[in-house]
């Protein structure tokens, strides 16, 4: 098995939803914010090759939106996910599965493209399994008021549209899928998020989607305004924390716009950053 962080791009969302109700006087030493209070994120996928199977965990927020609507999130920088593919002698037409961690937009855009001549939305890896989950798809087609905006139907329905939706069995909390690894569901950022527990070299990473969306976020209180059930993200990241600390799991962070992956040392404060990594350092 073989690990390849893929990078689609930066953009920025507001530093105080991103910090819930921690101040921006001490989120800001790790997240500076610009002068309309806007942080850079990373869009940070995570590629798996596994034999045959070559699986892309998250598609980034594609290109297909309107120019009005990509203005709001002011994206910048010169990766994309067809690059960073090539860059490492990969074609779309090469991904076997696409998993999607859950369906906000900036996680599945690019998992559906606009065949811009005819009008018509299809799947961006026409020879892959899209993987979600049941309870998290009804979640995201039949979405709440709060979470609307983030549920786009163009990035959602077309793949079930397309014959290619499969869902991961939720029978646990932790469940061993078939692509190899095993999920951790979580449900305080959205209901029934997917967390992919790999095991490599005896080593476990997780890749840590919005629960722990930076290393700034690593301290228990430091929740995101996003979250439907913020408490219940607490209980998620504790649990999750110690467990990972306790074991040298590696974190991937999807949204970190300086670091891939860290390791986490336990202090009388709870579990902070250890290791700082990058991705091929680990694999």
């Amino acid at each position: 098995m073989k690990l390849y962080a893929i990078e689609t791009g930066h953009f920025k969302l507001d530093g105080g939803a991103m910090f819930g109700v921690v101040p921006k006087s001490i989120w800001q030493k790790t997240n500076p914010a610009d002068s309309n209070n806007m942080i850079d994120l990373a869009m940070r996928c995570l590629l798996v090759e596994d034999g045959n199977r070559l699986i892309l965990i998250d598609t980034g927020i594609g290109n297909k939106q309107s120019e009005k609507f990509l203005s709001h999130y002011f994206l910048h920088g010169n990766n994309s996910l067809d690059a960073s593919l090539q860059a490492l002698g990969f074609h779309r037409s090469d991904v076997t599965d696409v998993f999607l961690t859950h369906l906000h937009f900036d996680h599945c855009g690019g998992a559906i493209e606009l065949d811009r001549s005819s009008g018509q939305y299809r799947p961006s890896f026409s020879n892959a399994r899209y993987w979600s989950n049941q309870r998290h798809w009804q979640w995201a087609t039949e979405p709440n008021p709060r979470e609307k905006a983030s549920f786009l139907s163009e990035n959602i329905l077309p793949i079930q549209e397309s014959g290619q939706l499969n869902f991961i069995d939720r029978s646990s909390e932790l469940t061993t899928s078939e692509l190899g690894f095993d999920v951790l569901f979580v449900d305080g950022h959205t209901d029934s998020m997917m967390l992919p527990l790999i095991t490599m070299n005896e080593r476990k990473l997780c890749y840590m989607a919005d629960l722990i969306p930076t290393t700034g976020h690593i301290q228990l209180p430091y929740i995101m305004g996003y979250d439907t059930r913020p408490l219940i993200t607490m209980e998620e990241k504790a649990r999750i924390l110690q467990q990972a600390t306790a074991e040298n799991w590696v974190l991937v962070y999807e949204h970190d716009p300086v670091n891939e992956c860290s390791t986490l040392v336990q202090t009388e404060k709870g579990a902070r950053i250890g290791e700082v990594l990058a991705l091929r350092d680990v694999c």
